[in-house]
């Protein structure tokens, strides 16, 4: 009421009109009263029906009640924040439940008021929506990086399952930072930084442009003032200098239009400052050799009068060869679209034309929030389904794999590019990618076991590498292998977030496997060295002894246990005397000549057996890089904590070194009679130096049968007699000397020799 006052005075009052101040310029307590209103909102709501206003509005009082005596930095009451965030959202025409939760966002983080509470209140689904925009409580974490990465994950998660979280976050960090101002200046770069480069990518990949581009460059501004402010003068210059071709051009291209008969609205568009600076800063330009500052947005009744709008235009004016973009026919992944053309205007100016529909306009203006916009005319309307709804489903498959919060978030910002490919299938499908992915991405992207079993791949009928990048229009052909894995390497060059958390889950999972294996094998020897036969089984009858094997030990499971056996977490002669025990407490006794002959027939340091291996156990034993053993070789091995069975030849250094160490830590290992794979060995030779030789000993080891991994020929400058270290991989120690001996007829080849750790 007291806002009317005033009003009312003057109306009785005339001389009133002779004071105008008190009416122009109001007391700031009747400011904050006005902005911390309903009324301020309620003007935006007249898309709803008189219920849901009213359901709207008690979110509002409860939420004036909770912020009760809270300020914010500009003195303001609080409650003025979570207002203007409800009326971002009622602009985006989001429902009730959204702007009741916009009202309460800030309700259990900063006003104690509890979920249940919310939910008895309001009901759940808005609780949910306030739950996902809570942060975490800080206590829980070692580092704010971390509280950060754990908070970001749950807000994500909660947006993959309801897209109206990040909506209604977006406009909480869009009112913040159009008052960051008011905020401590130490606080700008950091939220700014965190703007750039988390917020303003997901208003992006949502389709959300006009917040996109207000994000930008408000993050623009508080994190580089002076650059800010010397760029907005250029412009303003700028706009001086271009006024009259800017007003020739647009009355040009409405006669032409009007000529044509063809009804369009004409608007300009300009550059934003941020993305003027961020051409200049990446192709090194002054500020005069950016020259598509200004375009033009065509926007035409009908899908066909896009690409009629587009011939007039061209007819017009020449159009700048490599600069016509479709984005109708290929839309962006974000539903962005338009077509694109630059044009050479009067005087030589480059000017952009952008033709679209008024709904691709509200698409490409609003991107998800469209769904809301169309809603009512078009209930089965599947806009949020094309419009970037995928990449929000993608967030649950990466948090399926990914519990690590960090690794989670990482995974998220590899996926937030804002250019993409499109490339096509072999049945011409076309597929968007980001900028730089790569064939495992793709071969990921269509599917998790066609990323897993690719082998080779086909790019325009030519075999390529699968580190390859994606160009547009290429149609990409994977080839499959049953037998095929993931190869760590891969996380080396993929581009995805899906592929690298894919490629990662599996490798833990097979390192597990493989360790799990490994384990059962050496606990069932360490059982046999005492006199048990074989390990007990998983089994109803054995479920009593497993549990008190696991108090034990402190693992949760059977498969846990074997886990950290196998990968020497846990010794495993302990764990077998231990079962002995238990064993022994239900009545069954070792078998007296089963512990004579282990014991006879084991390694005279171990009371366990020797473990074979034949190569096939994985990533759970590792050949140590440092001997590098192959068959025939005498062997140790070595139970690393946590790193699995570490194979050394039983002369190496290293190995001898930890043994006097770590001495309870090793086993007895051997070869198995038939290894099923190549192992790596070194070889020093050295040759006379002259013309080919190099070619001559390759020929000589292929002819051996012997695969080269890797050559080194050294720094030092060409001498008569040169040094060169090959990496070779052999069957054994008998394929070997068949190797050394044919290296040895080569000619120029002075001597031959395996190379020893340290040589």
């Amino acid at each position: 009421m007291s806002a009317l006052l005033p009003s009312t005075k003057s109306s009785q009052l005339p001389k009133v009109a002779r004071q105008p101040k008190p009416v122009a310029k109001p007391t700031p307590a009747a400011a904050n009263a006005a902005a911390a209103s309903f009324a301020v909102l309620t003007a935006k709501l007249d898309y709803m029906t008189q219920a849901e206003v009213n359901n709207v509005r008690s979110a509002y009082r409860f939420a004036d009640e909770a912020h009760l005596g809270q300020l914010r930095n500009s003195g303001e009451p609080y409650i003025t924040h979570p207002i203007a965030v409800a009326q971002q959202c009622a602009e985006w025409k989001l429902d009730a439940q959204a702007l009741m939760a916009a009202l309460l966002h800030d309700a259990i983080e900063d006003c104690g008021v509890t979920k249940p509470e919310l939910i008895e209140r309001f009901g759940a689904p808005v609780a949910e929506l306030v739950d996902g925009l809570t942060k975490l409580e800080k206590l829980e974490f070692n580092t704010r990086e971390e509280n950060q990465a754990e908070s970001f994950r749950k807000m994500l998660l909660a947006m993959a399952r309801d897209v109206r979280v990040i909506l209604i976050k977006l406009a909480d960090r869009t009112h913040n930072m159009r008052t960051l101002s008011d905020a401590p200046r130490e606080k700008w770069a950091r939220i700014s930084s965190e703007t750039l480069d988390i917020y303003a990518p997901i208003a992006h990949r949502l389709g959300l442009n006009t917040t996109y581009r207000e994000l930008q460059e408000l993050s623009f501004q508080h994190l580089h003032p002076w650059r800010y402010a010397t760029l907005t003068k250029a412009l303003q210059k700028s706009r001086g200098r271009r006024r009259d071709v800017i007003k020739r051009v647009q009355a040009e291209v409405e006669t032409a239009f009007k000529t044509e008969g063809i009804a369009v609205g004409i608007s300009g568009r300009e550059k934003t400052l941020y993305s003027i600076y961020r051409k200049m800063d990446e192709k090194h330009l002054s500020f005069a050799q950016v020259t598509d500052i200004y375009g033009f947005r065509v926007i035409v009744g009908k899908l066909n009068a896009c690409y009629t709008a587009m011939g007039v235009l061209h007819q017009h004016y020449k159009p700048l060869p490599g600069k016509f973009k479709d984005y109708i026919a290929i839309p962006k992944i974000n539903g962005y679209q338009s077509l694109h053309t630059t044009l050479v205007g009067p005087f030589g100016t480059n000017i952009e034309f952008q033709m679209r529909t008024e709904a691709m306009h509200v698409v490409a203006e609003s991107g998800v929030a469209a769904h809301w916009l169309y809603k009512a005319a078009d209930p089965d309307s599947d806009a949020s389904q094309r419009l970037g709804t995928q990449w929000l489903q993608s967030l649950l498959d990466i948090q399926h794999e990914t519990r690590d919060a960090a690794e989670f978030w990482d995974h998220v910002k590899i996926d937030l590019f804002p250019e993409a490919v499109y490339v096509f299938t072999p049945k011409s499908q076309i597929m968007a990618m980001p900028r730089d992915a790569t064939i495992v991405d793709f071969a990921y992207a269509i599917h998790s076991d066609i990323g897993h079993r690719a082998v080779a791949a086909k790019v325009n009928g030519e075999q390529v590498p699968l580190r390859s990048a994606l160009h547009n229009g290429d149609v990409i052909e994977i080839i499959t292998s049953t037998v095929a894995s993931p190869n760590p390497g891969w996380l080396g060059f993929v581009r995805t977030g899906k592929a690298r958390s894919k490629i990662r889950h599996h490798l833990k999972t097979m390192a597990l496997a493989e360790s799990q294996e490994l384990g059962e094998k050496m606990l069932t020897q360490a059982l046999r060295a005492e006199g048990i036969e074989k390990l007990p089984e998983d089994s109803k009858s054995d479920r009593p002894l497993w549990e008190k094997i696991l108090r034990f030990s402190g693992n949760r499971s059977r498969a846990d246990l074997l886990t950290d056996v196998g990968l020497g977490k846990r010794i495993a002669s302990m764990v077998a005397k231990r079962i002995v025990v238990l064993l022994a407490e239900r009545g069954e006794k070792p078998d007296g000549l089963l512990l004579s002959r282990e014991r006879y027939t084991a390694h005279e340091s171990v009371s366990q057996g020797s473990l074979l291996l034949d190569g096939t156990e994985g990533a759970s034993v590792q050949f140590a890089l440092c001997c590098k053993p192959i068959p025939g070789d005498g062997i140790v091995g070595y139970l690393g904590r946590g790193e699995g069975l570490v194979v050394h030849t039983d002369d190496c250094a290293v190995a001898k070194r930890l043994q006097h160490r770590d001495s309870e830590r090793f086993i007895a290992v051997d070869w198995s009679d038939e290894p099923t794979r190549l192992f790596e060995t070194a070889l020093l030779i050295t040759v006379a130096n002259g013309k080919g030789v190099l070619a001559r000993v390759a020929a000589s080891l292929a002819s051996a049968e012997a695969d080269i991994t890797h050559v080194n020929m050294g720094q030092e400058r060409a001498q008569d007699a040169t040094e060169l270290r090959f990496g070779v991989a052999v069957r054994d120690r008998v394929h070997l000397a068949s190797v050394l001996r044919s290296v040895k007829r080569t000619p120029s080849v002075l001597r031959v020799q395996r190379a020893k750790p340290g040589s």
